[in-house]
């Protein structure tokens, strides 16, 4: 079995609550824990205060930059050693400053494109916040690493972006109706995986009852990326 290295792991949270709680589980599910001192030390910010990602993306918002940056530095300080933050959108202003961390942080964006191209090397499906799409960040990564994205329509866009409000509002029975629906339309025009390239999605899928070998989830993908920093 894997044996953890001592690094310690800060996730700055709050973007969403439920995401992130869901990338809690996910992570104390997939690590390779026997007992509870097998589990890596955690510090964590939830920080739900934090203005939203995607308005100021698209210009009708305040930036998160500082306060994203004001809360990785606390991270830093509580004394993590690998820095993690469980929102794809927050990363277009993480690019800014991220030489500037003191640790490293594992970015959420390139982890999910690598798990994509690993499942299905002839692309996929990328699904995810208006401001995600439009700052490009997944298309700079996708073609960092040869890899192609397919982008949904306007109106399957708008489903997304629902779909995302609704798990933010803890209506995850209509987030998953609404998923099924836009990935029932995206596979009839293309059969690829789904990269849920928000971390709501996730949730939304799930309860979409949907195969889950069907879709790429950036939080599962975040995941990975940090028990292979934290275990040797």
């Amino acid at each position: 079995m894997l044996k953890k290295n001592g690094k310690k792991l800060g996730v700055l949270g709050g973007m969403g609550p439920a995401a992130a709680a869901e990338f809690l589980r996910v992570l104390a599910a997939r690590c390779p824990a026997e007992r509870d001192q097998d589990h890596p030390i955690i510090y964590m910010i939830g920080n739900a205060e934090t203005p939203d990602r995607s308005s100021a993306i698209l210009g009708v918002g305040e930036s998160p930059a500082s306060q994203i940056k004001a809360d990785l530095d606390k991270l830093c300080d509580m004394g993590a050693d690998v820095l993690a933050a469980p929102c794809n959108t927050a990363h277009y202003f993480i690019d800014d400053f991220k030489a500037d961390l003191r640790v490293p942080l594992i970015h959420i964006i390139e982890a999910t494109v690598l798990a994509a191209k690993k499942i299905n090397p002839n692309g996929a499906w990328m699904c995810s916040t208006h401001g995600t799409r439009e700052c490009g960040l997944y298309q700079k990564y996708a073609e960092k690493h040869d890899y192609t994205l397919y982008i949904p329509n306007k109106s399957q866009c708008d489903m997304a972006q629902e779909a995302i409000n609704l798990v933010k509002a803890n209506k995850l029975s209509e987030a998953g109706e609404l998923t099924k629906k836009l990935c029932l339309e995206l596979w009839a025009e293309r059969d690829l995986p789904i990269m849920t390239a928000c971390t709501e999605l996730p949730l939304g899928y799930d309860a979409s009852g949907l195969p889950q070998e069907k879709s790429v989830s950036s939080i599962g993908a975040l995941v990975d990326a940090v028990i292979k920093e934290l275990y040797e």
